[in-house]
């Protein structure tokens, strides 16, 4: 009988307070049939026990956890290509492993993709702040504006909101066929392939439950911006774009990549590095513009972004496409500003 779902979990460094464990547990306590599914841990070159505590599980459940180890570090978007590689089901999923699932997950998308025939399937998730089965804050990922049989509305829909990809379980053949895959060496391989990846599949459905529990700690690479995962923004955004035009999607879907590329590779990653980077680099700045200018020139006429894009934000992108220099200098003044009367509400509250 063929397998029917590769479950991918990418490792680095989750020993401490049992966030492996708690991951592992929730999958291999699924609901459905163990002989029909794999549990894939790609363990990407950590410095602590990780490795150690996915070696227990092989031993402990041989034949549903499957451990592949690398010495050098090709962050989540490597760990996935190898788990995808080595993959025997008829499914995939991926799972980060400081998250966790509920036991149904499973079983309650591929009966979904079952009952409607669809090649992606979906649900909702739930932010956490600490480990239980408890429904925390439910997060609705995609829309049901987004499901159903793929036409071109729908995909260009996707496109702009892909969701997360940790949530959803996809067609292998699919992917095989399309030689789908996320980069590697890099932050947010998920901006590059997310998008990109949903035009491929023709039918999507989602179950309207929080199914996926996303832990949210201090240590998560969300909190923490630094000028390499700007930089990694970018090559994101530049992947996804390259991607489109080589595989041919650019003309059809181009006001909807045109969007996501500019909130990826401008705007999001524009205002994080001002705000949560030091020292900032004027060059960075000019670089972000320049990239737009190049790609798409009229960009900051685009409907889906200008329906995105607050009242604040267009004035600072207004500024910059004028003046990087002007602009670079008004906002170091504005968070100098900003950050003078936070001194000045907490000595107040002493």
């Amino acid at each position: 009988m063929r397998m029917k779902l590769s479950v991918i979990v990418p490792v680095y460094n989750m020993a401490a307070e049992n966030k492996l464990q708690y991951c592992m547990d929730s999958l291999v306590n699924q609901t459905i049939p163990r002989e029909e599914y794999e549990i894939i841990a790609v363990d990407d070159a950590s410095t602590d026990n990780s490795l150690g505590i996915l070696r227990e599980y092989e031993t402990k459940y041989s034949g549903l956890v499957k451990v592949i180890h690398y010495d050098d570090n090709r962050r989540q978007g490597g760990a996935k290509n190898a788990g995808l590689q080595a993959a025997e089901g008829e499914w995939v999923g991926f799972v980060d492993s400081d998250d966790w699932v509920a036991r149904e997950f499973y079983e309650k998308l591929l009966k979904k993709a079952d009952e409607t025939g669809a090649d992606v399937v979906g649900c909702d998730y739930s932010l956490v702040t600490e480990h239980t089965m408890e429904v925390g804050t439910p997060v609705v990922n995609n829309t049901d504006e987004q499901t159903g049989a793929l036409d071109r509305e729908k995909h260009g829909r996707l496109i702009l909101r892909p969701g997360s990809m940790v949530i959803k379980i996809y067609k292998h053949d699919i992917i095989r066929q399309n030689k789908l895959n996320f980069p590697e060496h890099i932050f947010y391989e998920d901006n590059c392939a997310g998008s990109l990846w949903s035009l491929y599949f023709t039918h999507f459905e989602r179950v309207n439950e929080a199914l996926y529990y996303y832990y949210q700690h201090d240590t998560s690479t969300v909190h923490h911006i630094s000028a390499e995962k700007c930089e990694d923004r970018v090559k994101a955004a530049e992947l996804f774009y390259d991607e489109c035009r080589k595989r041919g999607f650019l003309d059809e879907y181009y006001t909807e990549i045109e969007c996501r590329f500019a909130e990826l590779f401008f705007v999001n990653t524009l205002f994080s590095y001002m705000q949560g980077v030091r020292p900032r680099k004027l060059s960075f700045v000019k670089k972000l513009r320049t990239g737009m200018i190049t790609r798409f020139p009229e960009f900051t006429g685009n409907p889906f972004l200008l329906q995105n894009t607050g009242e604040e934000e267009a004035k600072w992108i207004g500024c910059l496409m004028a003046s990087e220099g002007k602009f670079f200098r008004k906002y170091l003044v504005v968070l100098a500003v900003r950050n003078l009367r936070k001194k000045l509400r907490r000595g107040s509250n002493l």
